[in-house]
Formats: C-alpha cells, sequence, structure tokens
C-alpha cells in the first residue's frame, strides 16, 4: 500500500459545515440512479469514479466500516429498510470514511505479512511505533488481549477499531 497523500483526501471529502451543497452535490453524484439513497455497491463505485483515490478504493474494510456505521446512526426510511445510506447520513459517511481509512493505514503499518490480521509478534514489533499515534498505551500483552474480543490470538480490523476509537488513535503523519 502507497502512503496516503492527506492534502488530498482532506480536499475531496467535504466534511465542514460550509461544505454541505458541496456535499450535496456529491452524493448526487454518488447516486446515479437518483433515488435518493446508496447501496454499498454505488459507494464504491464513486469511491473509484467520483473521489479518484487509489488508496481509499483499495481499502475495502475502512468503507465498509464507514458505510455501517453512517446507516446505523438514521432510522432509515421504512419503505427501503436500513441498508443504504440517504442524504442526511452521507456526512456521517464521509466523516467515518476518513476516520476508518486512518485506521486502515494504521493497521496495515502493522500487519507485515499483509494477511488482515495482526499476531502479538506484528503487534510487538510495531510497540514504538503504537506510542506515537496513542498517549495511553498500556502493558503490551494487555493491550493485545484487550483488542482481541474473539480470543483468536489474532487482533481483525473491527477489533483494531474498536481499539483505536477508545484510544483516539491519531497517526503522526496525517496533518490533522
Amino acid at each position: 500500500m502507497s502512503e496516503p497523500i492527506w492534502d488530498e483526501i482532506y480536499e475531496k471529502l467535504p466534511t465542514r459545515p460550509e461544505q454541505r451543497q458541496e456535499r450535496f452535490d456529491m452524493f448526487d453524484t454518488f447516486d446515479p440512479n437518483g433515488n435518493g439513497i446508496l447501496s454499498l455497491a454505488e459507494v464504491d463505485k464513486a469511491i473509484r469514479d467520483v473521489l479518484a483515490i487509489d488508496e481509499i478504493f483499495d481499502a475495502k474494510p475502512a468503507i465498509m466500516r464507514a458505510f455501517q456505521a453512517a446507516k446505523a446512526c438514521g432510522k432509515g426510511r421504512e419503505d427501503i429498510g436500513d441498508d443504504y445510506i440517504e442524504k442526511l447520513e452521507f456526512k456521517r459517511f464521509l466523516l467515518g470514511l476518513r476516520m476508518y481509512f486512518e485506521y486502515w493505514v494504521a493497521f496495515k503499518r502493522i500487519d507485515e505479512d499483509d494477511d488482515r490480521r495482526i499476531s502479538f509478534e506484528e503487534f510487538s514489533a510495531a510497540e514504538e511505533i503504537m506510542k506515537k499515534w496513542i498517549t495511553n498505551f498500556g502493558d503490551l500483552q494487555e493491550e493485545f488481549d484487550t483488542i482481541d474480543e474473539n480470543d483468536g490470538g489474532m487482533i481483525l480490523f473491527i477489533e483494531f477499531c474498536k481499539w483505536a476509537i477508545g484510544k483516539s488513535l491519531d497517526l503522526e503523519d496525517d496533518d490533522e
């Protein structure tokens, strides 16, 4: 995975309050059939074609987490159910995409063998870098065991995200 260009990512994700109209216009661009809702497939395609940031497009777990978080924050229209993102949930999606992408970058930096799981050995090897991202990093084994919620002996991305949110993980090079 190449290193992300954070300035380009910030520029292309209209999340600030004054960018509301730009965000609504982007939603309309993401919604090719004009039905006012976005499926995961439409979001995935639009990330490739509209945002055109390969690093984000290739971060499928981050896209999935952001999509799930955004659709969970709204009630959902009764006529379509809860499997889609509506226009008012789109800002949450973009904010989530930015956050989960940062966590994906951190996860990939630790996952040395690129198997989408972090072993204790990989976690141990990354201790010093993680201490730059998290101010309250505790005992190595205790942190690993806390993250590994399913006791599988490996940290999965969803587990890593829960931990990263709780620890306020912040990469040192993301300029935010």
